[in-house]
Parts: structure tokens; sequence; C-alpha cells
């Protein structure tokens, strides 16, 4: 009977998201679930839909359990999930738009890659290591799903940390942007092949085609590269279109997301490019306010009678686990160590790509080099990436200025004594939420 725990489970309607498509296969109709948070308010409310869950999937042999206590949760697990968010929307997040702003530097979501991304990671790094290490000692053959931001970082502090854990970092872009240009393209998913390389939000679609009913495939590229010269894109995308037509593929992270990552889109001294994008500066914070209206709203429903009705979502979580118990052979995009997987990118860095899942687990499968063009791009943050997980597992300040200063975005807003200020600022406002640099 296998033990699934959450950890960070007070996020309630992503929770319920990953409980219902794993608690819709047969196969976990015995399993226990353990739900686990620091917010006592939210983990009862993820514990009371849980239980909704297995209701209405006919499921009395589930056992749901809903504890503070970490250690107790991860005790003899075979699944961790960690989706919790360290610092919360407030005071964190708050800090991390507020204070950059302050200095002229915008964003757009700030939970990858600049400042933002930066210190989530700093806040969120010391917490990985330490459940690492409860997992080392707990449930040390347990599989670890890590979709916690900033994907890459937390996975490369946790490949450095515990490199005999098993993990595997999540993320639902690739299969989220392949629908997505399927529809563009006004084709059916189901028709389509596709190979995705490079790491986190940062990755391109190196194949794209539509297979044919002959068994033959029709690259799907030039259709592409036609409807991005037509200007006829959708209006939320126009920074992954433009990309397209300079660099020759399409990445797989939203235009919202990406327009941070480079230096080339959020400019004080070009606001036009803005609107000509339709770039939504502070999206990440009205998403925030959004999640926590629904979470208030969910958490009212419950309170009364009413059932939770099912659906299953495109994640990949429920069919690792699937594979793994039941040895049904399955791929999907993963983040792991890089080890030569991709061959043109640095072997500690962590990469997003194609993985085989059976019953042997997460098996990453080699791509090769990518085009040179997509290397040059995706080191970028690579440099970012390498620098703020120093700083996380040294205590090293220095390096903290100095991933900022290679932060593509920071540095094409901001001089370096302006990035040191900032720096210095984010580091007091957050204080305990940080451990101490020198």
């Amino acid at each position: 009977m296998s033990k699934i725990t959450l950890i960070g489970a007070g996020s309630t309607v992503f929770a319920q998201n990953i409980l219902g498509d794993i608690l819709s296969n047969p196969e976990f109709s015995h399993c226990t679930i353990s739900l686990q948070d620091i917010d006592s308010d939210r983990l009862r409310t993820s514990e009371i839909v849980t239980r909704r869950i297995c209701e209405a999937l006919s499921l009395p042999d589930v056992t749901v359990e809903a504890t503070l206590d970490r250690r107790a949760a991860l005790k003899g697990a075979h699944f961790v999930f960690l989706m919790m968010q360290v610092g919360g929307y407030r005071p964190s997040t708050v800090i991390d738009f507020e204070i950059p702003t302050r200095f002229g530097l915008r964003q757009t979501i700030g939970d990858t890659l600049g400042i933002g991304g930066i210190f989530r990671a700093l806040r969120t790094i010391p917490v990985i290591k330490s459940i690492c290490d409860d997992i080392a000692e707990l449930c040390p053959d347990a599989l670890l799903l890590n979709y916690v931001n900033p994907m890459a970082m937390n996975c490369w502090a946790i490949s450095t940390l515990a490199p005999q854990i098993n993990m595997v970092g999540l993320c639902h872009s690739v299969q989220h942007t392949a629908q997505h240009l399927a529809d563009c393209l006004e084709e059916k998913i189901e028709d389509i092949d596709y190979l995705s390389a490079g790491i986190n939000h940062v990755a391109f679609f190196l194949k794209y085609a539509k297979r044919r009913a002959n068994g033959s495939r029709e690259d799907l590229y030039p259709r592409l590269q036609a409807l991005a010269a037509s200007g006829r894109v959708p209006d939320d995308d126009r920074v992954r279109f433009d990309m397209l037509q300079r660099f020759g593929y399409f990445v797989t992270e939203s235009s919202e997301h990406f327009s941070e990552y480079v230096p080339w889109y959020i400019k004080s001294g070009h606001p036009q490019l803005l609107s000509e994008l339709n770039i939504p500066l502070d999206e990440y914070p009205r998403r925030c306010e959004t999640r926590m209206a629904g979470w208030h709203s969910l958490r009212k429903q419950l309170e009364g009678d009413t059932p939770i009705e099912v659906c299953r979502s495109d994640e990949y979580a429920a069919g690792i686990l699937h594979s793994m118990v039941t040895g049904q052979s399955r791929v999907i995009y993963g983040n792991v160590r890089n080890n030569g997987l991709i061959k043109n990118l640095p072997d500690n860095c962590v990469v997003e790509v194609p993985c085989h899942v059976d019953r042997n687990g997460v098996q990453p499968i080699a791509v090769g080099e990518i085009p040179a063009e997509l290397a040059a791009v995706i080191r970028m943050s690579i440099n970012v990436q390498e620098l703020t997980v120093l700083a996380a597992l040294t205590g090293k300040k220095h390096y903290i200025y100095q991933s900022a200063m290679v932060d593509p975005h920071t540095a094409a807003e901001l001089s370096p004594d302006q990035i040191v200020a900032l720096v210095d600022e984010m580091i007091a406002a957050h204080g305990t939420q940080l451990p101490t640099f020198n």
C-alpha cells in the first residue's frame, strides 16, 4: 500500500488537482494520503477536500491523515510532493515586487529568474535542505516530486545536497504549450509529435510535427513561422512568437513569464514594447490575490455538504505514480540533473528533458546537442541559477550580488551600485525568512 505525502498541502486547489488525478486510478484505492502544512487552517481545508474526493470516487479504504508534523508525514512515504511557498504571498512575494519597483525594476511573475526568482530560491532552499535530511532518514527510497519554483534552482540544490535521493521536478509548461500550438494551428493534440529540451521555463520545441494517416510526418514549424509573420498571433503570446521569428524555435513557457528571463522585452527606455507585445507587469501579485479569493470561496463551499466534482488534469504526477506501481510505460517531461543529457549545457545544471517512466522509476532520455543559439539563450538563465544556488549553499553574500548582476533583465535596467543597494534592501526586508549571509 503506497503512502503519498504532500508537503505544503495547504495549497488546496493544487492539492485537489493532484489528488483527484492520483485517486482516479484504482491502483491507489487503498493508499495513505498524508497532508502536511504549517498553516492549520489551510491544512484543515485540504483535509476536507481530500475526504470529499474520496467520497466522490467511492474510496472508503483510502486513509487520509493531516498533520503539522513534517517528520510524521514523511515517515515511510513512498512518494513525496513538494508544493509549498516559503514566505507566502505576504510578506515575501509582496516584498519581491514592491522593492524592485522602487528601483525601477519591473517584473511579471518573479518566481523563476530575476530578483524575485533569486530571493524565492534563497528562502526556499534552506527549507528544502531540511526536508531532504528528513527524507534521507525517514523514507530514503521515496520518489521526491518537486513542484516548487524556482524549479531549476531548487532541483539543482537537491541534486547537490542529496544526490542519493530519487528526484524529479515537474511543471506543466511543455504539455500546455504543445496543446496551445495545436490550438493555434487548429490541429488535434493527439495527432502531434514533439520533442522539447532545455531548462524549466526556457526549453524549446526542437520538433513539432503532425502524424499523417499514411505514417509520414508534416513539420509544422513552417506553418508556425507563417503565423508569426502574419502578425495574427494570440494577443497574450506575442513575445514567444517574436522569439520564434528571431531564433527559429518556440519556447515552452508563456510570454509573460519568458519576457522577464531575457534583456530584450521589459525595458524602461522602450516602454512601447509593453503595449506592442502585451506584457502584463505585476501579473503574479494579481494572480495571488485571485487565488486567495478562490481559496476563501472554496472554504465557504466546504462548510456545507456540497460534493466535489473530480476532474482529471494534465499534470504528470499521477501518470508517474501509476507507471511506477503498475509498470506501464509512459514518457513525461521532467527536471533532472544534466549529466550529459544535453551535451552543450553544463553537466551540473538541471535540464528539462523527456523521461521514460515505468516500474524502474524516472529515467531521463539523452537529447544530445541542441542548436547553439538556443543553448546561448538558456545559459543566461543557468548563470543566475548557479550563483544563486552557491549563495544558498555557502551563505556567501557576494554570490547574491553576482547572481543579480548577471541576471539578464536586472543587468539591462540597473547599474552595479543600484543592484547592490537593491540586494541589501531585499535581504533586510525579508529578515528571518532568509538565513544569515556574510
